[in-house]
This record gives structure tokens, sequence and C-alpha cells, in this order.
């Protein structure tokens, strides 16, 4: 599937002299990039649902720094 996206001057430049330095295409560091992004987005939004689905059932909550000093962490 073929993308087409508009980077700003600045980008492409830094874009293109990564692959210059290391011998890589464009393409590959904006497939690395666009798969990182997804991962991150992806894990984001489960997290969410999880702690939105938690909330939903009235399932008791605390911060996280009263869970570590009742674990004595």
């Amino acid at each position: 599937m073929a993308i087409s996206i508009r980077l700003t001057p600045e980008d492409e430049a830094r874009l293109t002299e990564l692959a210059r330095r290391t011998g890589r295409s464009k393409t590959f560091y904006m497939r690395a990039a666009i798969h990182e992004l997804l991962d991150d987005l992806e894990e984001r939004y489960w997290a969410d649902s999880v702690v939105r689905d938690w909330e939903e059932a009235g399932k008791p909550s605390r911060p996280a720094e009263q869970l570590w000093d009742e674990l004595d962490v």
C-alpha cells in the first residue's frame, strides 16, 4: 500500500541526512517510525480501555504511591 505524506522541510532534511549517513533508505526509516508509533498507540488505547472498563465496573482503585507504600516498596 502506498501512502503519501508531506514533511516539513526540516523533517525531510533530517530524514534525508539520516538515510545518507546510515546507507538505509528513507522508506526504511518511515516504516520503522510508523511501526513504533503504532505499537505505542495500540498500547496506550488498550490501557485506556482497560482503565475505563475497570472504572465502569465500579472496581476500587488507589494511587500508585499508596500501593507502593502498602507494599513497602
